[in-house]
C-alpha cells in the first residue's frame, strides 16, 4: 500500500495539474504575469527604501562628526603654522668605488 501511495506522489505535479485548455493556460499566463509585475514593483519600492535609509543615515553620521571635522582642521592649521620652516641644503652620495659605474 506503501509503495502504491508513494509511486502517485511521483507521478503528480507539484502544485496540482497543468492547465489544460486554452483559457486556463491564458489565465495562467495572466496570472504568472501579473505575479512577475508585482514582484518587480516590491522590489523597486524596496530598493528605494534600502537607498533612502543610506542617505539618511549618511546625513545622520555627517551632520556627527562635523565638529570633529572641524577640529581636526584646526589642528592641520595650527600645525602648519609652526612648520613654516624650510630646511634647505645640500648632500652628496658616495658610491663604494668608481670601478661600479664602469661595468
Amino acid at each position: 500500500m506503501d509503495s502504491e501511495q508513494t509511486q502517485q506522489s511521483r507521478q503528480r505535479p507539484p502544485f496540482g495539474q497543468p492547465p489544460q485548455g486554452p483559457l486556463a493556460k491564458v489565465l495562467a499566463f495572466i496570472l504568472s504575469a501579473a505575479f512577475l509585475t508585482l514582484a518587480f514593483m516590491f522590489s523597486l519600492v524596496a530598493l528605494a527604501v534600502v537607498a533612502v535609509g543610506g542617505l539618511v543615515l549618511g546625513g545622520w553620521l555627517w551632520w556627527k562628526t562635523r565638529a570633529l571635522r572641524k577640529q581636526m582642521q584646526q589642528m592641520r592649521a595650527a600645525q602648519s603654522a609652526r612648520n613654516d620652516q624650510v630646511i634647505e641644503g645640500e648632500f652628496f652620495r658616495e658610491t663604494g668605488s668608481s670601478d661600479r659605474l664602469l661595468r
